[in-house]
């Protein structure tokens, strides 16, 4: 049976993106970006809401100009199966994704029994429902060493869930790693 995972990069103050909208600040450096890409790789399928699907549809195209670990991303993700949840998306336009009208934890459910690779649900706000219809079983988050103030939460506001600390790893530049399983 596969396993739901949660990731994330953010501030230090838990938001994945600031009031404005902006996560340039997030921007791993090589170190984190290898280590990113080795977490990604066990997963078979990407489970997305609308605006998490338009930021990372861009992982679709070639470009020969980005660096390497850039490129080996988009190998990672190209290689995935993606679920789009979106009742507004007319159609999805990347390779190997399937649009789905609406959010049910018992497609999901479904998905995690039959699947042999792990499952990733990327944004917040899709994550959010994940996480109430008790489906997350990973937490990975990526703290960058900076405070936004205020944006988009990484974890939804009014979650309760008991976290167990099960990994941890510190990089150069000052971000810092957690994984977490949770708890029933």
């Amino acid at each position: 049976m596969a396993r739901l995972r949660y990731f994330a990069i953010c501030s230090v103050d838990g938001f994945v993106a600031d009031a404005t909208g902006r996560f340039d600040w997030a921007a791993p450096d090589t170190e984190v970006h290898e280590f990113v890409n080795d977490l990604e790789r066990p997963v078979g399928t990407y489970l997305y809401g609308r605006r998490m699907y338009d930021v990372m549809a861009g992982w679709d195209i070639d470009d020969p100009d980005r660096p390497a670990v850039a490129q080996k991303y988009a190998a990672i993700w190209q290689r995935a199966d993606k679920l789009v949840f979106s009742s507004t998306l007319v159609e999805v336009w990347t390779e190997r994704t399937r649009l789905v009208r609406r959010f049910d934890p018992a497609v999901v459910r479904q998905l995690k029994t039959n699947s042999m690779r792990d499952l990733s649900v990327g944004g917040p706000g899709l994550a959010s429902a994940a996480f109430q219809a008790g489906l997350v079983d990973d937490v990975h988050l990526v703290i960058c060493p900076v405070a936004v103030g205020g944006g988009l939460s990484a974890l939804p506001r009014e979650l309760r869930q008991p976290l167990d600390l099960v990994d941890q790893q510190r990089f150069a530049n000052g971000m810092v790693y957690l994984r977490y399983r949770t708890l029933s």
